[in-house]
């Protein structure tokens, strides 16, 4: 998907509701100067052109008994079976991202495993029958910070 044409009301919408995704409409309306019925149909065209993906609640992995955090790469016997390894890969819940990269590995995932134990069994039974011809694992010790892409000055996007 290309480039879309936003303007400055669009930039302030987005840093808004970027930095507070609970927000009310009516009080970026009031930050913005404009009707909280505005704000309702940028969101939608937002949301329609693909640039707003939804809105969602972070989990603490911890606190619901899933402590171990891995990124996987993974080297496949058969690269040109992407398509239907990702549909595999949907099918298992641990698995919360995939993708697909350039260097070393064909895919790399991001999972979530109660414990090492957990996540060794993961990698010897769902993952391994995927067809991959072996995996390299990074455990997370502790995720330092997570953030939206920041939303800046960027009027002069409007001018291209």
């Amino acid at each position: 998907m290309g480039h879309h044409q936003l303007d400055e009301l669009d930039y302030k919408i987005l840093k808004l509701i970027a930095s507070n995704a609970r927000i009310p409409f009516l009080e970026v309306a009031r930050e913005c100067g404009v009707s909280g019925a505005a704000i309702h149909q940028r969101v939608q065209k937002l949301t329609n052109i693909g640039v707003l993906k939804g809105s969602e609640y972070i989990l603490d992995s911890h606190k619901i008994g899933f402590g171990t955090c891995a990124y996987i790469g993974f080297y496949l016997q058969t690269p040109g079976d992407f398509s239907d390894i990702v549909e595999q890969l949907r099918q298992i819940p641990e698995v919360v991202e995939c993708h697909f990269t350039t260097g070393e590995y064909d895919m790399f995932i991001k999972l979530y495993a109660r414990d090492n134990s957990h996540m060794l069994d993961i990698i010897h039974t769902k993952l391994q029958p995927l067809g991959l011809a072996r995996t390299e694992s990074l455990i997370s010790f502790k995720e330092v910070f997570r953030r939206q892409l920041p939303i800046e000055d960027v009027s002069y996007l409007a001018e291209e």
